[in-house]
């Protein structure tokens, strides 16, 4: 054979194989604040005067830099170290440096708990919007920052305590390290209340406190099943005491500088949140000082716990708008068919479904936040409807959460299903809020305890949907049914009329505050039964301009 000519030309191609086209940009940096109905709500709840703040961090959590930390602090996760290299027992978590970057910033901003030592009237709003948009970065470092939020409340009711750790925990400064609390210049606090056999129900809690001979100091001994952010410095703990279930104070670090015995056995792998550790400490004589009198751990930790279902609400609102945005980046940006994807009929359909559901839980949260401000300072009308109205959005809210970012996240295609897009971590992030400080049942069955326990709950409740009483008459109606079903639910029906509860509560507060296109395509939807069982099945007629318009300022 003959060998080849080497001057034979060979065809050669007419484009590249790796074109890039038709693909969106990158999304950042962009605004976090940018969103009306959280100025909106920020200013009507009574914290005007922190918006430039608000403003100024939504700019910071939408940067290139604080997005890289948000996804460096979940793909590096944290690592336990029982002991150290000469084998004494060390029980310390090592975290990426972008976990601290990310809870420097959280605490100077006053998202831990800064609120409580704030005298103006709206601060506890204030911080409810800062983080609606700081949550823009990731969920997970939010969990210490909310424990730190609802641990003052608790402490209180311990004078003695509370003048120690208070100042302490409401610092805007962040010191990791475990150190004698009184030695640091700021505090994180955690909580232990769940154990294995119980979860919920605390009351089958077995972990035992045992007096000392020094007054209000006692020894635990026991195992918690779910601790998350076991590097905080304190933590309050549920414990049997001999005049029953009580709450405590435990340092991770004793005043001689000795460690307490909280001993970390390990670190849960979790679904999502995996930034944040969450670990199950095993007490043997560790030592704790009682918080409120004996037999009273319930009641006074359930401040905590009001606070704590506040921040759920929050973070599920922030996990929508987060995905909103990004969905509508996506779409505003990509082709198919011939035309842009957001000029599309079903698609922006989707998107204002989405965006109506956003725009609801957002105006929630911070009348929620409201509430809670107003209550601090001795509102006590607003202290009723805080009770009763906090679990009712907790419940829905973070119910909705896991359909809505699932929506979001189709709305990218399969660029949303992989990791780099970010809507996965967003997606598997959904479902915990639902769990965390009460599961939805657990919830449920809260309002149904308010409902028959405390005074004046429903009738707050109430007050507030008459506000808007008259202005749309499918509100009118579903206030009327569900005024009937109060005294015909049983535990079976919770759910449902919690459900009732919750959308007659979002429409209300649309009807008075949105846009007309907002709120009728709410009440069109969610209270006229015109609605299918996915997102983007809004009716003929829906001002689908309008609310996109509003939804995704600069973007439509």
């Amino acid at each position: 054979m003959e060998p080849m000519d080497s001057t034979v030309s060979l065809p050669q191609p007419q484009y590249a194989t790796h074109d890039v086209a038709n693909q969106a940009p990158p999304l950042v940096p962009y605004d976090a604040s940018e969103d009306p109905a959280l100025l909106e709500g920020l200013r009507r709840e009574g914290a005007e005067w922190a918006e430039a703040g608000i403003r100024r961090l939504g700019v910071r959590a939408g940067s290139a830099e604080a997005q890289e930390w948000g996804e460096l602090a979940n793909r590096h996760e944290p690592e336990l170290r029982t002991h150290d290299r000469y084998g004494n027992r060390i029980d310390e978590v090592d975290f990426h440096p972008s976990w601290h970057h990310l809870m420097r910033a959280a605490v100077e901003e006053g998202l831990a708990g800064a609120a409580w030592a704030d005298d103006r009237p709206g601060a506890h709003v204030a911080r409810t919007a800062g983080g609606l948009v700081w949550g823009h970065t990731e969920s997970g470092h939010g969990c210490p920052t909310s424990m730190t939020y609802a641990a003052v409340p608790a402490l209180r009711t311990q004078p003695e305590l509370a003048k120690v750790y208070e100042p302490l925990l409401t610092s805007r400064t962040y010191e990791p390290g475990l150190r004698v609390p009184t030695e640091k210049p700021g505090l994180l606090a955690g909580m232990g209340m769940t154990e294995k056999q119980g979860g919920s129900d605390v009351r089958t809690n077995t972990t035992a406190a045992t007096p000392t001979a020094e007054p209000g100091v006692y020894t635990l001994r026991g195992h918690k099943w779910f601790t998350s952010a076991p590097m905080c410095d304190v933590f309050l703990v549920l414990a049997q005491a001999p005049g029953g279930l009580s709450c405590f104070l435990v340092p991770r670090v004793l005043p001689d500088g000795s460690r307490n015995a909280f001993r970390i056995q390990r670190l849960k792998d979790k679904l999502g949140n995996r930034s944040n550790a969450s670990s199950e400490p095993e007490f043997d004589g560790t030592v704790a000082w009682l918080v409120g009198p004996e037999g009273r751990g319930v009641k006074t930790i359930i401040e905590m716990v009001n606070c704590t279902r506040l921040d759920c609400v929050m973070n599920s609102a922030t996990l929508m708008r987060k995905t909103l945005v990004e969905a509508g980046h996506h779409v505003r940006h990509r082709s198919a068919f011939g035309a842009l994807l957001v000029d599309q009929p079903l698609m922006r359909n989707v998107l204002a479904d989405l965006a109506v559901e956003s725009e609801a839980a957002t105006t929630l949260a911070l009348r929620l936040a409201g509430a809670a401000d107003r209550a601090v300072r001795g509102d006590e009308q607003e202290r009723a409807f805080r009770r009763i109205a906090t679990a009712v959005g907790k419940y829905w809210v973070t119910k909705r959460g896991p359909a809505f970012t699932a929506e979001a996240l189709e709305c990218l295609g399969g660029n949303g299903y992989v990791e780099d897009s970010g809507m996965p971590r967003h997606y598997r992030e959904a479902p915990l809020l639902s769990i965390w400080e009460g599961s939805g049942n657990v919830n449920a069955l809260d309002v149904l305890r308010a409902l028959s326990r405390e005074p004046g709950a429903a009738d707050a409740l109430f007050g507030e949907l008459a506000r808007a009483r008259g202005a749309d008459a499918r509100l009118d109606a579903a206030v009327t049914r569900l005024k009937n079903e109060l005294a015909e639910t049983d535990q079976a029906g919770a759910r449902r009329l919690v459900e009732r509860m919750a959308l007659a509560l979002q429409a209300s507060l649309l009807v008075q505050y949105a846009p007309a296109a907002v709120s009728d395509a709410f009440c069109a939807t969610r209270l006229g039964g015109d609605w299918g069982h996915a997102f983007g099945t809004l009716p003929a007629g829906t001002g689908f301009d309008a609310i996109l318009e509003r939804a995704l300022p600069g973007r439509n």
